[in-house]
């Protein structure tokens, strides 16, 4: 009789309940970092003084040592312990132990123009399309007229549609570029990071000390 294939199981814990996010996503408690999953159950203990979103890293992708470059697709996250970085599977295992010999040269991808930029006037910051503003006395040749009291374009994956951190009484809150409100302004502070591009969240504090991450739809994780 041939015997059967054998397959991997999927993991029940890693559940999706929203297909842009990450099945497993950074969190803090106390000093240390672990991961929850999308239900916010506590899937790889915190234990690590720094933990990333699982990522690709080009760096072990471009090894010169053929057997690590596995560790470098976005099966695995970066972590820190004890000064020693690791990369860990989605069950917490430390798989590798980073070392300079192993990391090549990355292969950058191209450079997406961005077509927006924030722009300040009378000290107010508001959202402008390069190609086509040209006076700013014409109100009706910005994308966000300047009302706000700060304003930053995150990187992200559709420059058609960043994600503007933003300021206002001095809360902040997320706005996309039609001038709607994502993330409702009633944080201190929203960290300008790669959190976004890499996870489709945002890092944000009430009492700018505890950072935490959301989503788009405001869910805290």
């Amino acid at each position: 009789m041939k015997k059967g294939i054998a397959t991997i199981k999927p993991n029940p814990d890693l559940v999706v309940i929203y297909k842009d996010l990450p099945v497993l996503i950074p969190k803090k408690k106390g000093d240390k970092f672990g991961y929850v999953n999308q239900n916010g159950k506590w899937i790889i203990q915190p234990e690590y003084h720094i933990a990333v979103f699982f990522y690709e890293d080009c760096n072990l992708l471009n090894s010169p040592n053929e057997k690590v470059r596995k560790f470098g697709t976005d099966q695995y996250a970066t972590v820190e312990k004890d000064m020693i970085s690791y990369r860990i599977d989605q069950t917490g295992k430390r798989v590798y132990q980073f070392k300079d010999a192993d990391f090549g040269k990355c292969k950058f991808e191209e450079y997406k123009q961005q077509p927006f930029q924030a722009y300040v006037l009378n000290g107010f910051y508001g959202v402008i399309e390069k190609s086509k503003f040209v006076n700013e006395a014409d109100y009706r040749q910005y994308q966000i007229y300047p009302q706000y009291q700060y304003l930053y374009i995150m990187e992200g994956n559709d420059v058609t549609n960043p994600m503007i951190v933003a300021s206002i009484n001095d809360k902040f809150g997320v706005i996309d570029v039609n001038n709607k409100i994502i993330i409702p302004f009633e944080y201190s502070n929203i960290k300008r990071n790669f959190s976004w591009k890499l996870g489709k969240m945002f890092e944000v504090t009430q009492d700018g000390k505890n950072y935490y991450y959301i989503d788009a739809r405001n869910k805290e994780y």
